[in-house]
C-alpha cells in the first residue's frame, strides 16, 4: 500500500485563465497560491492543502471541459443548507446549474458546470 497525505491536486485544461481564476475565487473563494509560467496558476481553499490547477494551454485547448472518464469533482459546502446561495454565487460566476436532488434524506446536493464546462458537485 502507497501511504499518501490525500490528494495533490486537480489539474484542469482551461479555454481563458483569467476567466477561469475569476470563476474559482469568486465563487469558491480560492487564493493563488503560485504560477508556473504565464499560463498556469496553482490555487487552492484557504486552511487547506487542496489545489486546483488552471493551465491555458493553446495545445490542449480541445480538451478544455472534456472529462476523459471523470465525472466530476466536488466541493463539500461548510454548510448544506447554503446550497441555494451557493447555486447563486455559481450562476453569478458565469456557471450553470445542471441538477439538483438529495442522496438520501436530507444530504442534498447539486451539479453545476464552471464556465469550461468541468461538472463540480456540491
Amino acid at each position: 500500500m502507497i501511504r499518501t497525505q490525500g490528494l495533490t491536486h486537480i489539474h484542469l485544461v482551461v479555454r481563458d485563465l483569467e476567466r477561469s481564476l475569476r470563476f474559482y475565487q469568486g465563487v469558491f473563494g480560492m487564493e493563488e497560491r503560485f504560477r508556473d509560467g504565464p499560463k498556469m496558476v496553482f490555487l487552492n481553499t484557504p486552511g487547506s492543502e487542496d489545489l486546483i490547477t488552471l493551465n491555458e494551454d493553446p495545445a490542449e485547448a480541445r480538451l478544455a471541459g472534456v472529462n476523459g472518464g471523470v465525472a466530476h469533482f466536488g466541493f463539500r459546502l461548510a454548510e448544506s443548507a447554503d446550497l441555494d446561495d451557493a447555486i447563486a454565487e455559481v450562476k453569478a460566476g458565469g456557471g450553470k446549474l445542471i441538477g439538483r436532488g438529495e442522496h438520501a434524506p436530507g444530504v442534498p446536493f447539486a451539479y453545476v458546470e464552471d464556465p469550461d464546462g468541468y461538472v463540480i458537485e456540491l
